[in-house]
């Protein structure tokens, strides 16, 4: 009943809405555009066949109505370019809304991330990893250690053992003697038709005493 006697509230158009609107009263304006140019090209054929007929006035009547409709072309052609200036307006304004929009989503859902996530917790997380960190260091630390005999070794002293060993290994390799092959000698060529003389090599006292056991067994 309120609404009968007070209206119903007026609702803002969206921009779908609105677009739709001006195609179907641009579509609106073609059509009657196109009625008008055939009935102003009918015009002009019946003024030519009056002319023809030599009925002047008729024809000037003709031309008449041509040029109303002419007229009604031309103010069709403004409304149409007006319409077509409001749909890219409208556009533009859509996409701007549209822009706007995702913008502050985004914006708020950023927002949103940081209250979940604020810079005492980030803070808070960092010393945890630090602390598990030092944590681990020192239980390698710990576990590297050397314990029972071999913590009682003195790492200095076994230092300089281990250069004495160094030192006196170079030392013995120092001293050997270089081993070299020894030269050929050079070949005596002997002369022609004579054979070089072999020595002797020397006997022994025991194969002396056999070489006379020998002779006295024979006699």
């Amino acid at each position: 009943m309120f609404n009968r006697l007070l209206g119903k509230p007026k609702q803002e158009p969206n921009a779908l809405t609105s677009l739709d609107k001006l195609h179907e009263t641009l579509e609106m304006l073609e059509k009657k555009e196109k009625v008008l140019l055939k009935k102003a090209s009918a015009e002009v054929e019946k003024a030519k066949e009056f002319t023809k007929a030599k009925n002047k006035r008729a024809a000037i009547q003709c031309l008449k109505r041509k040029r109303l409709y002419e007229q009604q072309i031309e103010q069709l052609g403004n409304f149409q370019l007006r319409i077509h200036d409001q749909m890219i307006m409208l556009e533009a304004a859509k996409a701007t809304t549209e822009t706007v929009d995702a913008l502050r989503s985004g914006a708020s859902a950023m927002k949103a991330m940081q209250k979940a996530t604020n810079i005492d917790d980030v803070d808070k997380t960092m010393d945890e990893i630090n602390e598990q960190t030092e944590n681990m260091k020192q239980i390698q630390e710990a576990l590297s250690t050397p314990i029972g005999a071999a913590a009682d070794f003195d790492e200095d002293e076994l230092e300089a053992e281990l250069e004495e060993l160094e030192g006196a290994e170079l030392e013995e390799q120092l001293l050997q003697p270089a081993t070299t092959a020894p030269a050929p000698a050079a070949a005596v060529q002997a002369p022609a038709g004579r054979q070089p003389a072999h020595n002797a090599p020397k006997r022994t006292a025991e194969e002396d005493e056999l070489a006379a056991l020998q002779a006295e067994m024979a006699l």
